[in-house]
């Protein structure tokens, strides 16, 4: 079997090993690939790992000795799954490997927006405790979560992650979800996305790309919210329009945006986002602890040795 990994680096920069798939084949891994070199690059091969190199219809028809595509995300959108299926391609993913990452993350940008932890670090390096005349000082609100509402939109691994540690922080959660009202842990109190908008001090994202959820938080949808509310995404950058959120946050109607996610990455220097003090954007690294990219590749290998052995799982175009 001819492997070839197109994009190798944000999973693994030099401190894991693709060493294990060498067992089924030959092992080619570049840490990057342009769109203009995909195909003359896994021309030969049999099995392919991609995370975000796309892999569209027409690329797929250049490549008749292809059998395997294995994702290297839980999101699969890279990839035209119908057209695979077509061309007789299994594609697969990884699923829940980064649940607890991501939560850390959100909570990570809830607690510096409301502690602004990092803003006082910063402030002290530069001498400003060590000047004053009190034994401390505050330049920001500081806000308490308990008592507070944290809206779910989706309520998958890392909603119901996010919903569960919320609670534990004394915070009321309500949930926007396609789950039967029985099917939710207790504690969690399903809602209309009206009625999520109107509740919630922080809105939370956790809901996949689709027709239904591009754009889901909008002009509109932020005029339904809460003024001064605060939202955080870690889920795909183009469920929020960044041009109305970067003039809620301008107007104040928003106290604050956490993303981990942008409509384009890397997002281009004229985002407006990017010029918004209170907008707290990290580089897509929620997913990116050690830990998780550990249990990626061990699952990416299991899933290509699964393939190999007659008995594929985590397949996504069944």
């Amino acid at each position: 079997m001819n492997i070839v990994i197109l994009d190798g680096h944000c999973a693994n920069p030099g401190d894991l090993s693709w060493e294990p798939l060498r067992e089924f084949g030959e092992l080619t891994v570049y840490p990057r690939t342009s769109a203009k070199d995909v195909v003359s690059r896994i021309a030969d091969a049999d099995a392919v790992m991609t995370n975000k190199t796309v892999l569209n219809a027409a690329v797929l028809s250049q490549l008749p000795r292809l059998k395997y595509i294995g994702v290297l995300a839980t999101g699969f959108n890279t990839v035209d799954i119908e057209a695979a299926r077509k061309l007789g391609i299994t594609v697969t993913n990884v699923p829940a490997y980064s649940t607890e990452s991501v939560a850390q993350m959100v909570f990570a940008h809830i607690l510096n927006i409301t502690n602004r932890v990092g803003h006082y670090a910063a402030q002290n390096r530069a001498g400003r405790w060590s000047e004053g005349e009190d034994f401390c000082y505050a330049d920001t609100p500081l806000t308490e979560l308990a008592g507070k509402t944290l809206g779910v939109v989706g309520l998958g691994n890392i909603g119901i992650k996010v919903a569960r540690i919320a609670m534990d922080f004394g915070m009321d959660v309500f949930a926007f979800t396609s789950k039967h009202l029985s099917d939710l842990p207790a504690g969690i109190q399903k809602t209309t996305m009206d009625g999520l908008l109107a509740a919630s001090d922080i809105l939370t994202l956790h809901c996949p790309l689709n027709d239904s959820t591009r754009n889901l938080i909008n002009r509109d949808s932020i005029a339904r919210m809460r003024p001064g509310a605060i939202i955080i995404n870690t889920s795909r950058g183009p469920v929020v329009n960044e041009h109305d959120v970067a003039e809620a946050l301008e107007s104040g109607r928003l106290a604050a945006y956490g993303a981990d996610v942008m409509s384009s990455e890397p997002p281009s220097a004229d985002n407006p986002l990017l010029r918004q003090p209170n907008a707290y954007i990290t580089p897509h690294i929620a997913w990116a602890t050690r830990e998780a990219r550990t249990r990626l590749v061990r699952t990416a290998i299991d899933n290509l040795r699964a393939f190999a052995g007659g008995n594929p799982v985590n397949v996504v175009n069944l």
